[in-house]
Formats: structure tokens, sequence, C-alpha cells
């Protein structure tokens, strides 16, 4: 009875300041799943947006937000969309790379002849891999392995051209990113008469399901152009302390470097390994580690002075003591040493 007369007491107190809250200085936060949540935008991250509800103070995942509604002091609102409420990080701005937004799923075989454009083959004169085109002025994506102690680097892409594929490829490439440790690197297509390209968007590998159907595009042991399906068998692989994605699709030997692609058309991984005495163990590099290295790109900026660099040197010079043996032309025998310090020296090569 105390508790029910104390609230009684306090109730009109309470609900004036939630609706004077609710409709002078609230901001409504719409979710996938219909529902929405009323109160005071607190702050907003790239991952989350932190909503103060009067009592409580409630973080919501902004992969479940479908829009943000603001209010003024008016009591008016305008609408604004979860993509124009996310910050956009300068390089995005810049057009980069883009990241779709409610695409339908469709099939395989669609998905394949509208994507397979923009999937490359990158050839150095150690071997080749897989890449893909995420802008229209030739930045491509590839694996650090790939093009690891080479600077000399093709790429051979596939125009669509009155409905049928042309083949060329491009000389002129030049390294404009690299991240040794999480087996990326970025690369762009400087030749003069290169066209616009056709470029892929990227997806969101969070919010992808294990058992959610992928496939991967690349040139496995150099058969260019090879599709290959399977799901996702986990999304927390640990292997050397990062996490990977693990996919049944058949990643092999030329796959490395080549996009991974949900139903939607989107980017969710790097293909970049495989356990080479099993079956259906292929792994990809998430995306948001990809989106992650593109939005701090400067930090990983291609600079011979890195210590990341993809340039090999050996070990400088080092002393050695070098000893001669003089012997008695009659008998053979050993009858004194002499002995003198020389400088072994070692070419440098890439």
């Amino acid at each position: 009875m105390y508790g029910l007369s104390m609230l009684n007491r306090f109730a009109p107190v309470v609900l004036f300041c939630l609706c004077g809250f609710s409709f002078v200085f609230a901001d409504t936060v719409e979710l996938k799943d219909k529902a929405a949540i009323t109160g005071k935008i607190l702050t907003r991250k790239h991952d989350q947006v932190v909503v103060d509800v009067g009592y409580t103070v409630l973080v919501v995942p902004r992969n479940q937000i479908e829009k943000i509604i603001e209010g003024d002091s008016t009591g008016r609102s305008e609408k604004k969309t979860s993509k124009a409420a996310v910050p956009t990080p300068p390089e995005n701005k810049a057009g980069l790379f883009h990241s779709a937004s409610s695409l339908p799923e469709r099939s395989v075989r669609e998905l394949v002849g509208q994507l397979g454009a923009a999937v490359v083959q990158v050839r150095t004169p150690g071997g080749l891999g897989s890449g893909f085109i995420i802008n229209e002025e030739g930045y491509l994506i590839t694996n650090f392995h790939v093009i690891e102690n080479e600077t000399q680097i093709s790429v051979e892409v596939y125009h669509q051209k009155d409905g049928q594929l042309e083949r060329k490829s491009y000389k002129q490439v030049k390294i404009i990113a690299i991240n040794k440790f999480a087996d990326l690197a970025l690369l762009k297509i400087e030749d003069k008469d290169s066209p616009r390209f056709a470029k892929v968007p990227l997806g969101d590998s969070d919010v992808l399901g294990v058992g959610e159907r992928v496939f991967a595009i690349g040139s496995p042991l150099g058969l260019e152009r090879t599709v290959t399906e399977g799901i996702v068998s986990t999304k927390t692989r640990p292997m050397q302390g990062e996490l990977y994605l693990q996919t049944t699709a058949q990643i092999n030997p030329g796959n490395s470097g080549g996009p991974l692609f949900n139903l939607r058309g989107e980017v969710v991984g790097v293909t970049n390994m495989k356990i080479t005495f099993g079956e259906g163990l292929g792994f990809a590099i998430p995306v948001e580690a990809v989106k992650y290295f593109l939005e701090h790109r400067d930090a990983y900026a291609y600079d011979n002075d890195n210590p990341s660099n993809p340039y090999r040197y050996l070990e400088p010079p080092s002393r050695a003591h070098v000893w001669w043996k003089q012997t008695d032309p009659g008998t053979g025998r050993c009858v004194s040493w002499q002995g003198e310090t020389k400088f072994i020296s070692a070419a440098k090569k890439h």
C-alpha cells in the first residue's frame, strides 16, 4: 500500500516530465523490426546510437536502425534516413568505395553476370591472384601476399562491350596502401587510356548469418572467372590472432584477394587462404576490416621507408675470417695456417 500511495503521489510529476520530454525535446529512432524508441539522442557513433529515454539510457546498434527522426524545440520533426545519420568518413565522401542499402536477393547466375566485370586477375613476375574494383577510377583491393616483394604489377580486366566480355591488360598499376598484418593491399590502375571501371559495393559482414549462402569469383590456379558457391560456416574463426569468415565455397591458390559475395551482390569478405588437407575449409577477411583499412589508408600509405613495404633486402655485409692452408709439396703435410679478415658482400635485390 505504501508503494501504491507513493506511486499515486508522484505519478502526475512523472507523466508530466515524460510527456514534456517526449513531445518537446524527443527524437525518435525507428528500428527495422517496426519498433521505435523515443528519447533524447546523447551521442552517435559509427556502430551505435545512445538514447536517453528518461529513466535509463539505451545503446542501439546501427545495423538495427531503419531511420532517425529528430525533434526540435518547437515539437516539429525532421525525417532523416539512417544512412544520412551515420557519420560518413571523408574517403567515402570522396567516392573511394560505396555501400549499397536494401538490395534484393538474387540468384548467383544473375549476380555473376552483373558483378563479373569488376573482378580482376592480379599478375606479378612471381605469381598471380585475384582482386576486385571498388571505384570507377580504378582502385582495387587484393591480398598483400599477392604482391609481396613485387612492384611490377599488371591487372587483367574483362570489360562489358556490346553484350560481350573484352579482355584487357593494364600495366601501369600503382601501390597506394598496404597492410601486411591484415593481408590487404590497395592498388590503382593508372593507364592513360583506361575507361571508367565497373565496381562492386561493400556490404556488412556483421549482419551475416551462419548458414547464409555466399559465392566467390576469382582465378583459382589461373582459371579466370571461376565461380564457387557455399555457405558461411562460422563468422569468428580465429587464425593467428585475427577472426576470419569460414566458408564452404571452394578457395584455391589464385583465389587470393578475390571477393566473397552475399546474395545481394555485396562484398562481405576477401578470400585469402584455405586448409590444404581438407575440403570446404576456405577463409576470408571480413569486409569490416577492409573498410577500416580504406578509411585509414593514409596510415598504411605505401612508402619505401615503411617497414611493411613489399621490398625485400638482404642482410648487410658481415666480417668473416678466411683461412689458407700451406702444405709441403713433397709430403703433402700441412706446415702452417695463415688467416685474413675479409668482407663478404651481399647483393641487394627486390
